[in-house]
């Protein structure tokens, strides 16, 4: 993997919108598998020593993904994500809450807009999302999204490059 892969990652307060936009190594077609199938999904979302479980996933309009975060102990945050729209290869939008191992969601969550593209066997994913409050957006960050989120990218790089 090339170390000039472009990874920016913007947090704008104002707007209580996190903008990512990451660069891989690899074809669209790889990229979005690993975006939209819950068998690759579940391989790289987690940071470790977090694992991640899809209970369940329909990858389709009004479809959702259920899935929980499980620790080494054992303990598991769920996460519920509704597919808002699909454009396939190019973009799709959900809306993430945290959720009770019923899937009773959270009062608050946020709207993910994801955006692929592919130039000279090089993917651009660009993501943007929108909190629903400034206090969810920054509990997140508190939580540990940007480190954790730059984990789970680690493990994508190394999921693609098996998968080429």
């Amino acid at each position: 993997m090339s170390n000039k892969l472009k990874f920016d990652f913007t947090v704008d307060k104002a707007a209580k919108t996190v903008y990512i936009t990451r660069e891989f190594d690899a074809g669209l077609d790889l990229v979005w598998d690993a975006f939209t199938k819950a068998e690759l999904l579940d391989q790289w979302v987690a940071p470790a020593p977090f694992k991640a479980r899809t209970k369940y996933m329909d990858f389709e309009v009004g479809g959702k993904r259920f899935y929980a975060m499980v620790s080494p102990e054992g303990h598991e945050g769920w996460i519920l994500q509704e597919y808002r729209s699909i454009t396939p290869k190019t973009n799709f939008k959900l809306y993430n809450v945290f959720a009770d191992k019923d899937e009773n969601p959270a009062p608050t969550g946020s709207d993910w807009d994801y955006t692929f593209s592919e130039e000279e066997g090089i993917t651009t994913v660009s993501i943007a999302i929108y909190n629903e409050s400034l206090e969810r957006m920054e509990k997140m960050i508190e939580m540990g999204f940007i480190e954790g989120y730059k984990a789970t990218v680690k493990n994508l790089e190394q999921l693609l490059s098996t998968m080429k």
